[in-house]
């Protein structure tokens, strides 16, 4: 009866350790859900977004600032060619982020965007863009990253500044 007790007691634990296995890898995806649903947190969906040339708004301007940063693990030089614009909604901007890999292998990284403020997010469409495919790069090989973008023309009147922020994550182990 002892060991009875205990193997129920183990049996037990072990489905509390999967359960909770299970829930700790189903959160990045309920939450990558929940912030494209409700288009929170800066999330923008990696994918380019048709453009259709639409009207200028010619008297509202938007200082749009970019930002780049790489995780401790990628030894990259990285940044923007460009570090502050001022455009218009509707206006198409193409400017490019410079890349190097100073390692002395070849890496691939894979750049995650965000937007601040997160409510601006929606209103950035991309259509073409450094962070829709991984990048790979020799050692001591450099290139410049193209970005082609415009802000929805129905971005809120509340948003007058926005920062474009990139950073790049070591996904050479899962190339």
């Amino acid at each position: 009866m002892f060991n009875r007790k205990h193997g129920k007691l183990v049996f037990g634990l072990f489905l509390l350790v999967i359960g909770m296995f299970g829930f700790g890898f189903a959160l990045v995806p309920i939450y990558n859900s929940l912030c494209k649903t409700l288009g929170i947190n800066g999330k923008i969906t990696g994918q380019a977004a048709p453009y259709e040339q639409a009207d200028v708004v010619k008297d509202r301007n938007i200082t749009v600032e970019f930002v780049a940063t790489q995780s401790s693990s990628v030894p990259w030089l990285f940044y923007p060619t460009v570090k502050k614009i001022v455009i218009h909604p509707g206006e198409v901007a193409k400017l490019a982020f410079y890349a190097e890999n100073q390692s002395d292998h070849r890496m691939t990284v894979q750049a995650i965007p965000s937007v601040t403020p997160g409510i601006a997010a929606k209103y950035v469409k991309k259509t073409e863009c450094f962070c829709f495919t991984q990048q790979s790069l020799n050692a001591h090989e450099g290139m410049e990253m193209p970005l082609l973008f415009h802000l929805d023309r129905d971005l809120p009147l509340s948003v007058k500044t926005l920062t474009l922020s990139y950073t790049l994550f070591d996904v050479t182990d899962r190339v």
